[in-house]
C-alpha cells in the first residue's frame, strides 16, 4: 500500500495541497467578486504556476536529496514538457491566428514555411501531445544519463555537464530554423481540449489538475524513497564506491531515477504552459535551473515536502518583492538566500524538524511529550 509510506509531515502537506486544489477554484467561481473571500481571476493561474514549480522542485529533490545527483540543467526537462504542450495548443488555434492559416502556426507563415515540419504531426491530438510530454524528457534524460552514469561522471563534473546541456538547448531553441518559434516561442493560445483557455472555469480546472499532479508526484516520490530502491539510492548518495563494491549496478539505479525525475519535471512544464500562456527558450536559461536547486536548498534537501515548500516560498517572495521593491527585489531575494545559507543550513523544514526534535527531548526530560507535530526526517 503506497499511502502507508507517507509520514505525518506528508499527510499535512497532502491535506493542504488537496484542500487548496478544491477550495481556491471554488472561491474563484462561486463566491461573488465583492466578497472578502473571493479569489481574483488573476490569482488562480499565478498560484497554479507555483504548484507547477513545487512539483518541479520535488523532482529535483528526488535525484539530489536522495541519490546525490546535483542537476543544474533540470529546467531542460521542464521546458521540453512545456514545449510539447505548447505545440498542441498552437495546433488548436487554426484559422483564428493572425494569418488565418488552418494548418501552419503564425510564426511559420511569417517565416515563409510552406508545409508543417514532420515533428509537428500528431500534435493536433491531445493524447499524442500528452505522450510526448512524457516521452521527450524521458528520452533526453535516458540518453544523457546513459553516457554520463556509465562513464562514471559524478559530482561537480556532472553538474557542469547538465549546465552545458541546458545551455546548448537554449541556443538551439532560439534559432528560427528549428521550427519551434525561435526567441518568441509559443503564445496566443486559444483552446485546450475544446475549452476556452482564458475562461475562469478552464483556469480553475487547470489549477485543480496542478494540485492533483503535485499530490500525486509527492506520493510517488515518497513511495520510491521509502522503498528498497530508495534505500539503495541513499546508499549511492552516501557511499557510491562502497555500494558498487557490494554488487549494486549503481549506474542503472541512477539512470532509472534520473529518467523518472525528468518525466515529473516534464509534466510540471506541461501544466505550466497553459496557465502562464507562453513558453519560449528563456525557460532553458541556465540561471533558471540554478534557481530551481536553490528552491530545494531553501526548503530542505532530502525532505520532498521541504522542496515543495521552498519553491512556494521563493516564488511567492519573488512576486511580492517585485511589487513592493521593484528596484531592490533582486537584492532582497539574494539576501533571503544568504540568510538561509548562513542560518538555516538544513533549509526551512529541516530546521523546524531539528527544533521540534530538541523540544521533544526537553519535554521528555520534564516527563511530558507533545504529540501530533510532523517530523521531516521521518
Amino acid at each position: 500500500m503506497i499511502l502507508r509510506h507517507i509520514d505525518r509531515a506528508g499527510w499535512v502537506f497532502l491535506g493542504m495541497v488537496i484542500t487548496a486544489g478544491l477550495l481556491i477554484p471554488a472561491l474563484n467561481l462561486f463566491v461573488p467578486a465583492d466578497n472578502f473571500f473571493h479569489v481574483p481571476d488573476y490569482l488562480v493561474p499565478l498560484l497554479g504556476k507555483y504548484l507547477c514549480f513545487a512539483l518541479l522542485a520535488i523532482s529535483i529533490d528526488l535525484i539530489w536529496g536522495y541519490a546525490g545527483i546535483l542537476s543544474l540543467g533540470h529546467g531542460a526537462f521542464f521546458a521540453l514538457g512545456g514545449y510539447a504542450m505548447g505545440m498542441y495548443l498552437m495546433r488548436q488555434i487554426g484559422t483564428r491566428g493572425v494569418y488565418a492559416d488552418p494548418i501552419l502556426p503564425d510564426f511559420m507563415v511569417f517565416l515563409n514555411y510552406k508545409e508543417l515540419p514532420w515533428f509537428w504531426y500528431g500534435f493536433d491530438m491531445f493524447w499524442f501531445a500528452m505522450i510526448m510530454v512524457i516521452l521527450v524528457p524521458a528520452i533526453l534524460a535516458f540518453v544523457f544519463g546513459w553516457f554520463a552514469f556509465r562513464s562514471r561522471v559524478t559530482g561537480v563534473y556532472l553538474s557542469i555537464i547538465t549546465q552545458a546541456m541546458v545551455f546548448a538547448l537554449m541556443l538551439a531553441f532560439f534559432r528560427n530554423d528549428m521550427g519551434l518559434g525561435g526567441n518568441n516561442g509559443f503564445t496566443d493560445f486559444k483552446d485546450i481540449v475544446g475549452f476556452n483557455i482564458q475562461a475562469a472555469e478552464t483556469r480553475a480546472v487547470l489549477f485543480f489538475l496542478s494540485a492533483m499532479a503535485l499530490a500525486g508526484g509527492y506520493i510517488l516520490c515518497r513511495w520510491i524513497v521509502t522503498s528498497k530502491f530508495g534505500k539503495v539510492l541513499v546508499a549511492i548518495r552516501d557511499a557510491e564506491s562502497r555500494t558498487r563494491f557490494i554488487g549494486y549496478r549503481v549506474e542503472n539505479y541512477k539512470l532509472v531515477v534520473f529518467v523518472l525525475s525528468a518525466v515529473i519535471a516534464g509534466i510540471a512544464g506541461a501544466l505550466y504552459t497553459p496557465q502562464v500562456g507562453i513558453i519560449n527558450p528563456s525557460e532553458f536559461a541556465p540561471a533558471n535551473s540554478i534557481e530551481m536547486v536553490i528552491w530545494v536548498a531553501v526548503g530542505g534537501r532530502g525532505t520532498l515536502v521541504g522542496a515543495a515548500l521552498g519553491a512556494l516560498v521563493v516564488n511567492a517572495g519573488k512576486t511580492w518583492f517585485t511589487g513592493a521593491l521593484p528596484d531592490l527585489w533582486l537584492f532582497a531575494l539574494g539576501g533571503l538566500f544568504v540568510f538561509v545559507t548562513l542560518f538555516l543550513p538544513k533549509g526551512i523544514l529541516g530546521t523546524l524538524s531539528t527544533g521540534w526534535e530538541k523540544a521533544q527531548r526537553r519535554f521528555r526530560s520534564d516527563g511530558s511529550v507533545p504529540n501530533g507535530v510532523p517530523s521531516a526526517a521521518e
